[in-house]
Formats: C-alpha cells, structure tokens, sequence
C-alpha cells in the first residue's frame, strides 16, 4: 500500500520517462542543399523535399518548402547534367526528369496550402453573379432563395463572430413588402373578368425576382464582407474555412438545380416532341449529349435538328454537327439539307464539310461560288473537297481551272476533286498537272486523280512516269502501270 509521499516520486518518474521519449524521437532535419549538383545529389534532395513537404502542417512550413524548391531549381539550371540523345527516343533526360519532379512537387505544395478567406469569398462572389446572371421561375427563385438561407445559417455557424444571420435579410418577399401599401390598394381597379387590370401578376411576379434577387445578392455580400473582416488564419482556422467551403459548395449546388425559365421552356419543348423517350441507363452529361447519341444511332435527323434548333450552346451544336457528318447520306432529308445550305451560304466551313459527306447535289451551286475565293484557302479546301465527294460534272470545269492556282497546298485538293468526280475531260487538265507542275505534291495528287478516272488514257498519262525521280509521282505510276497489266493479262 503506498502513503501519499509516493504520488510526488512517481509523478517525477513518468515526466522523466517522457522526457526521455521525446529525446529519442528523432528530430526533423532541414533539407541541405548538395554541394555538386549531379543527377543522383539532386534526386536525393527532392526526396528529402518531398518528406519536408509531407510533414509540413503550417503555412509557414510550407513557405520553408516553396524556398527550398526555389534552391533546387537554381541548383539544377547550373548543373552539368548529360544531354539526351535526340536521335533516341527512349534516351533518358535527367534534366527533364528532375524538372518534372520539381513541378509535381510545387503543385503537391499548392494542393497542401489553405484554404484561405479569399478562396470562400471568391466562391460567395460566383455565386453572387450566378444569381444576377439568371432569369428564375418563380419556383426556382424560391429554391434558390432556399439555398442563400440556409448558407447564411450555415456561414453564421461557422464563423459566429463574423457572420449575424439575424442581421441578414434572405426573404425575398421582405423587398415587395416594402413597397406594398394595402392601404392603397383598391377593389375597384379589378375588370369585369375578375381579374387584376393590366395583368398584374405576371408583373408581381417579374418585379419579386428582380427584387428578390437584390436581397439575396446582398445577403450574400453581407457574408463575403463578415468572412473578411473575420481575418481567418489559414492554420488556426483551417477547420472553419473548410466547413465555409463546404457551404459555398452547397450553395453552388443549390442554385445549379434551381429552375430557370430558358431551361424550362427548352426542356419541356423536347420532352413534349419525345426528345428524351430513347433514353434509358446512360453515361453521359448532360442527358441531352446522351439522347443525341441514341437519335444519331437510330437515324432521327428530325430530333438532331429539334436538339440544334433548341439548344443554343457551341457544345451541343458542335456535336448536333458532327453527328451529321459521320451520318453521311443517312442525315440527308428536306429538312438538314435547308439547315446546312443555309450555314453553307455563309461560307461555313463545317456545314461545307458535312454536304460533302451527304454527297448533296443541291450544293453544287452554293459551292461552286466558292471555288474561286483563292484569298480563303480554308474555304476552298473545305469547297473542293464537298465538291469531289459530290461528284457532281458541273465541277469539272471551275476545278480544272484550279491546277493552275498559285497556292501549293490548295492545287492537290483540286487535282484529288477531280480524281473523286471521275470525269474523263479532266484527264488532259491532270496530265498538264504531272507533266509541268513544280510542285510533287501536286503532280502526285494529279496521279492519284488519273487512277481514279481509270480509263486505259488515264492510266498511261501517269504510268509513264514509272522512273520519276519523285518516289511519290513514282508510286502513283508503279500502281497505273500494274493496273495496266492487270487489265491486258487474260482472265
């Protein structure tokens, strides 16, 4: 049994014992910068780095961080490190390695650091814009009335001497009520339908959301200025500002499902015309991506163009537009080809391309004003192109003159148009090409055109040119000559 002069002695003993743990835990020690920097000292501090970086828990310690990593980068611009060898791809590249290492450690530095005041007022201010930037229904003004509530509620928990929900008005009626006398009000101002005169409600209900909205933006300005008078410390207030985090996040969330008027009109348009029916378990976002995928893959060019018409986003008019061209003949109707003439007939590029892939023969004429645009090379390559996969004989001629062009890069896609169409009276046009042009390029895609054609005098233009000194003029002939033989070997 011990008496009480005991406690003093063993209280002594378990400080000593602690004393002595914390004397055997070994100590931290700074990262030393090598005295030659070599590949293998360099890799051995950014190791060390690394686990500076790792047992960093103030904004200080990562500060000591971010210099070190300054000293390893200048250590390693004056290092003699080797050279990789270029003519090997599979070369090592310890420079390049290292820089590599140093960046990935910066943005661990970064991912590590905060979060801080002006990351949670930055949020509250894109929430402030999403909010004025908006037109509401009226129901998505209460949800999103809702969603300034209860971030209000959630930003005066957390930071409780900042932040006074009591003091923050977030009713959006609190700005109609102060507007509204039910004194002057008169009974008499209704007509003979029992209805407000000049539409009153609908004019209630705009002035509540131009209203409302200004109250929740000022409740939010009323959080963003209290969480900066607050002077949170990234270190000391680290859970504060994650949980403010949190709430902007909520907030966000809140206002992206509350309901706006354009979303209303265009999604009940597409539901109404069926646009959704073909969807059942799918992958994609948004859901209106994922329809035109189904629509694409069942042939529903009326549902590609209701989703172009309706959705007035370069996304999906992007995809509505591509989904056209890898449809080709199948995205043909009445109806796409009076949409893509019409984008056409501004000199779109894109629309050229997919009339191109439909072998619309109601573009030949838009296209054909377009050949001679030799200031829009783009345009006529896109136009020349249209034009071969067309096949229309109309071209020949305005394509033809094109050999003779000046630009290096536009003639081949005219010797190729012509080389598509398959017209004999471009084979004398083509054989002027690969016998007097300057360029291989161009004499090469003329051959390529005479193999096309494929008659016997279209073959014999390119086949004499077996010896070319130019291997690819040469291959256009190697391949006309053996068709050639091909055709005088008895079956």
């Amino acid at each position: 049994m011990s008496n009480g002069d005991d406690e003093p002695a063993e209280a002594a003993e378990e400080a000593d014992a602690a004393d002595q743990a914390d004397t055997d835990e070994p100590e931290a020690t700074t990262p030393t910068l090598p005295d030659e920097a070599t590949e293998e000292s360099l890799t051995e501090y950014l190791d060390e780095i690394e686990t500076a970086l790792e047992d960093a828990g103030t904004e200080a310690a990562l500060d000591d961080v971010e210099a070190l990593l300054d000293d390893a980068e200048d250590a390693l611009a004056g290092a003699d490190l080797p050279e990789p060898d270029e003519d090997d791809e599979d070369a090592d590249d310890p420079r390049g390695d290292l820089e590599d290492r140093i960046a990935e450690l910066r943005e661990g530095l970064e991912d590590a650091r905060g979060p801080y005041a002006e990351d949670v007022v930055e949020a509250i201010e894109a929430s402030v814009s999403t909010l004025e930037d908006t037109e509401w229904t009226a129901e998505g003004h209460e949800d999103a009335a809702d969603a300034v509530e209860a971030f209000v509620d959630a930003a005066a928990e957390a930071v409780d001497d900042g932040v006074d929900a009591d003091a923050i008005e977030t009713d959006p009626d609190a700005a109609d009520g102060e507007n509204v006398d039910d004194d002057d009000t008169d009974a008499g101002d209704t007509d003979d339908e029992g209805g407000a005169d000049g539409g009153a409600g609908a004019d209630d209900e705009a002035g509540t959301d131009d209203d409302g909205v200004a109250v929740l933006v000022a409740a939010l300005d009323a959080v963003a200025a209290g969480i900066a008078d607050a002077e949170l410390d990234p270190d000391e207030d680290a859970e504060t500002l994650a949980d403010l985090l949190a709430a902007t996040d909520a907030l966000e969330e809140g206002l992206e499902d509350a309901e706006e008027w354009d979303d209303l009109e265009t999604h009940e348009q597409l539901r109404a015309q069926g646009y959704y029916d073909v969807l059942g378990h799918y992958k994609d976002y948004p859901v209106e991506w994922a329809a035109l995928k189904e629509h694409e893959a069942q042939g529903n060019v009326d549902m590609i163009l209701l989703a172009l018409d309706s959705l007035q986003s370069d996304f999906m008019e992007r995809h509505c537009l591509e989904a056209f061209e890898r449809m080709g003949k199948r995205g043909k109707t009445e109806a796409s080809l009076e949409e893509l003439l019409g984008r056409a007939g501004k000199r779109d590029r894109f629309a050229i391309r997919i009339l191109g892939k439909m072998a619309a023969e109601e573009a030949v004429e838009t296209l054909l004003e377009y050949v001679d645009e030799d200031s829009n090379p783009q345009l006529q390559k896109a136009t020349f192109k249209a034009l071969g996969e067309i096949g229309d004989g109309d071209a020949v001629g305005p394509l033809a003159e094109k050999l003779a062009m000046e630009n290096d890069h536009v003639r081949p896609l005219a010797a190729r148009a012509l080389g598509l169409i398959g017209d004999t009276r471009a084979i004398d046009p083509l054989a002027d090409a690969i016998a007097e042009d300057d360029s291989d390029d161009v004499r090469a895609a003329a051959g390529w055109a005479l193999r096309q054609i494929g008659t016997r005098e279209a073959l014999e233009a390119v086949a004499e040119y077996a010896d070319e000194r130019s291997f690819v003029v040469q291959t256009e002939a190697e391949k006309a000559r053996a068709a050639l033989d091909a055709a005088a070997t008895p079956a």
